[in-house]
């Protein structure tokens, strides 16, 4: 075999750039080195003296999928995943009855992993409670951040002993791929740490990740009684988010965080139900992403989040699954199909929205973690990009039709992933069998 390789499918969809019927990809050393016309990519690498060897789809070959939002330690859990709840205290009693069992949660993440590269994702944002798990995409070699969740801690003992040991441990996660920090939610956490571990994260270069807006509590709360709506609340010295609402202000969650500096574009969130217009205006104006989960949001009994809102405002937006704890599979285009729905539903009608759909659950999830750019970037096909590839069985007529298909019905369709270019997975009825032959004697 040689150090050139090239993918080649009925379509190419490269995200960056348009689409390309009979296209290919040629992969160097686990980055794309051409991106066009298959015969171009192939007679380009003839002129130049350079022997490669072919792999041919007929289907659509896209960038690896970026899942924005899981947490993989909790693949054992599937069985609270397949139920149906009545909203987040009614799910989270069935979570934790589960949780308190015994776990091999490095086995478990492990598992996951595997789970999403068989649907075509190459790289997450895999948000870790217990460190037992914390380097599951190190082990598998898949890219993406892992954060650990950090929850739980009043002000006191964050003063005393907390911040010291978050930073310890924030020690003990792999550097490779990524590493970030997740303060779970403005409601578990009291306002001192949730001002000061933005501070620890960014001191060191690293990444943030937090739920926000999953929970109808973090909504926000108008007087109905012609009352004034306590514009002042910042300045009250609360101790918490849920101190807040005690004392009757009806700020936002959103709100919230934001006055503590917790937004930016280090940092994306994960759900993004209850936010109102001036929430998403927020989330625009620090740069921070938002990973929509739909699939999680309907099994715990949520609302479904405004994916037309943010789709005609602008905002940012990623594809994540959640964990099977709250979803059914870890498949990411059957919440990309959910998305569209809903998108939809709420009187979407662009004729962009499966162009936009493909991006969030590529380049969306890789922006949402700063991949992106840079020499890292994933979730596209351009030159200099790692190369991370998934081929999706789908029949191939026009580019239209295709990229519906693969945005409606794209669930359970991945029939092969690559990380870095090397392959990783295969569907049982596929297998991985490039034609050896050099170019230059087919």
């Amino acid at each position: 075999m040689t150090g050139i390789r090239v993918f080649s499918a009925s379509l190419v969809l490269p995200v960056t750039a348009p689409p390309i019927l009979d296209g290919a990809v040629a992969v160097r050393d686990g980055r794309v080195l051409h991106v066009g016309d298959r015969r171009w990519v192939l007679d380009a690498l003839r002129e130049r003296g350079e022997a490669s060897e072919e792999t041919h789809a007929e289907g659509i070959l896209v960038p690896g999928l970026v899942n924005a939002h899981t947490h993989l330690q909790y693949t054992g859990m599937a069985e609270v995943g397949r139920g149906r709840y009545r909203g987040f205290e009614d799910w989270a009693a069935a979570f934790d009855a589960l949780y308190e069992r015994a776990h091999d949660w490095r086995a478990d993440a492990v598992t996951g992993a595997g789970q999403l590269l068989a649907f075509g994702t190459t790289a997450a944002a895999d948000v870790v409670t217990d460190l037992d798990a914390v380097a599951a995409l190190h082990d598998t070699g898949l890219h993406g951040i892992a954060y650990w969740e950090v929850m739980s801690w009043e002000d006191t003992a964050w003063r005393d002993y907390g911040r010291d040991q978050v930073q310890a441990e924030l020690d003990r996660i792999p550097t490779t791929p990524g590493a970030g920090l997740s303060p779970h939610a403005p409601y578990s956490l009291d306002t001192l740490p949730l001002h000061e571990i933005p501070d620890i994260v960014r001191e060191r270069g690293l990444r943030l990740h937090i739920h926000l807006g999953e929970s109808q509590f973090e909504g926000e709360r108008v007087p109905d009684d012609g009352g004034e709506r306590h514009e002042n609340w910042k300045f009250s010295g609360v101790q918490s988010f849920r101190a807040l609402r005690e004392l009757g202000f009806g700020t936002s969650a959103t709100e919230f965080v934001d006055q503590l500096g917790v937004l930016g574009p280090d940092c994306h969130i994960a759900h993004g139900v209850y936010m109102t217009a001036q929430d998403r205006r927020l989330l625009r104006l620090r740069g921070t992403s938002v990973a929509l989960c739909p699939r999680s949001n309907e099994v715990i009994g949520l609302e479904p989040p405004p994916v037309a809102d943010y789709l005609r405002e602008g905002n940012a937006i990623a594809v994540g699954t959640d964990s099977l704890s709250s979803s059914p599979s870890l498949d990411l285009m059957a919440d990309v199909a959910a998305l569209h729905r809903l998108a939809v539903d709420q009187g979407y009608s662009s004729s962009d929205l499966h162009a936009r759909l493909l991006a969030a659950a590529t380049l969306g999830g890789a922006r949402a973690m700063g991949l992106d750019v840079g020499p890292r970037r994933i979730g596209q096909f351009g030159v200099g990009a790692v190369a991370d590839l998934a081929v999706f069985d789908i029949p191939v007529g026009t580019v239209e039709d295709a990229l519906a298909q693969l945005i409606e019905a794209g669930a359970g369709r991945c029939v092969a992933a690559y990380v870095d270019g090397r392959h990783r997975w295969s569907r049982p009825d596929k297998h991985d069998a490039p034609d050896t032959a050099p170019e230059e004697d087919r």
